[in-house]
């Protein structure tokens, strides 16, 4: 089973010019690079690196691991790491607000 650490946010721009930030890491950086190459999304770019691992970084991380995967590098889509749930949206809430970015 793989385990994901998240340690950055990231800024994403979608093709239709909305962003959205990302708690992600350094793998799924250089995927959204792909994808922005790609043509998938039209931009990324790393707002905060060396995030703190607060508790609620650590509830977010338990949500994005029973939810995602990283995708292989030959992957046809992005699909974003974003929550769904009340508890996982927020602790994605606080970690942002922890970081000062959003």
């Amino acid at each position: 089973m793989q385990v994901i650490n998240l340690d950055l946010i990231q800024e994403i721009m979608q093709n239709d010019g909305s962003t959205y930030l990302d708690i992600s890491n350094m793998t799924m950086n250089g995927r959204a690079e792909l994808a922005a190459i790609r043509g998938y999304i039209k931009e990324v770019r790393i707002i905060q690196l060396n995030i703190p691992h607060s508790t609620a970084l650590a509830t977010y991380e338990k949500y994005v691991n029973e939810h995602f995967t990283i995708p292989p590098e030959k992957f046809t889509e992005w699909i974003p790491w974003l929550p769904n749930d009340e508890a996982s949206k927020a602790a994605y809430q606080t970690v942002i607000s922890e970081n000062h970015v959003g």
